[in-house]
């Protein structure tokens, strides 16, 4: 399995990282993407895919809740552009960024000329962008529209809208749906949502240490928990776990040019 999504570099692992690590191994978790957040934890990220440059791959990306009432955010891309021009490590991809209006909509503005800097980056260097998209689908639907034909792909993490939202963003081109822990939860919705997206258009995500999936809901989310994910995901379509762990993993492998 991969681990599209894993923020194990966070604070929240510092007295068992290594065991986190170990426990993800065992599991069967071959690989683990780690998407940037900003300059203040992406040092941390940095190191540990330094540390295990062959199961942990490192993006580079500014959060869009970084931007709110942040008056050096367009630092912060400016980095982002540095560091793609100059790789510190490999790097898999452009993320992650996105839209997230769910707290507020006074940063719209200064969130959307963040994201529009870094997908055209993304295609310039023709990397994959991880796509965060909170309380604002019709917005970010119209930002990835404007680079159809272009080149750009990448994954909707953590997707939680309707099947209306995914037959659209089928239709602007080469994009999976990271779906994590939100699928287990009983009353989410989501699962009948997944019913209708292909394997083929799925990747496995945790989003550690968040959105940890039953039955460890309410505690802290790891990479070791993505097969939980993966067992729902192939009893929602009917097949072997180890169907829906080949297709996944094979998504993200071709997605993210894994070797």
């Amino acid at each position: 399995m991969i681990d599209t999504h894993s923020h194990i570099y966070a604070e929240e692992f510092d007295s068992d990282r290594a065991e986190a690590l170990e426990r993800a191994w065992a599991a069967g978790v071959d690989v683990l993407l780690l998407p940037d957040i900003d300059s203040h934890s992406r040092q941390r990220m940095i190191d540990l895919a330094q540390q295990h440059p062959q199961r942990c791959r490192a993006m580079v990306g500014f959060h869009p809740t970084s931007v709110n009432d942040n008056p050096q955010w367009r630092d912060e891309v400016d980095m982002v552009e540095r560091l793609l021009a100059e790789p510190p490590t490999t790097l898999c991809g452009v993320g992650e960024i996105g839209l997230d209006l769910y707290w507020s909509r006074d940063f719209y503005k200064e969130q959307r000329e963040a994201l529009h800097a870094q997908l055209a980056l993304a295609v310039q260097y023709d990397l994959p962008v991880v796509l965060h998209t909170r309380s604002a689908y019709d917005e970010m639907l119209d930002a990835v529209a404007t680079y159809r034909g272009r080149g750009l792909r990448g994954v909707f993490h953590a997707y939680a809208d309707s099947v209306e939202t995914c037959r659209k963003i089928e239709r602007l081109g080469d994009f999976m749906f990271g779906i994590g822990g939100v699928v287990t939860f009983k009353n989410s919705g989501l699962d009948r949502v997944v019913a209708e997206i292909p394997l083929q258009r799925i990747v496995l995500e945790t989003d550690c240490p968040y959105l940890t999936p039953v039955p460890h809901r309410g505690k802290r989310n790891e990479s070791a928990y993505v097969e939980y994910v993966c067992r729902k995901v192939a009893e929602i379509h009917g097949v072997e776990a180890s169907v829906a762990d080949a297709i996944t993993t094979q998504n993200a492998t071709q997605m993210f040019s894994l070797k």
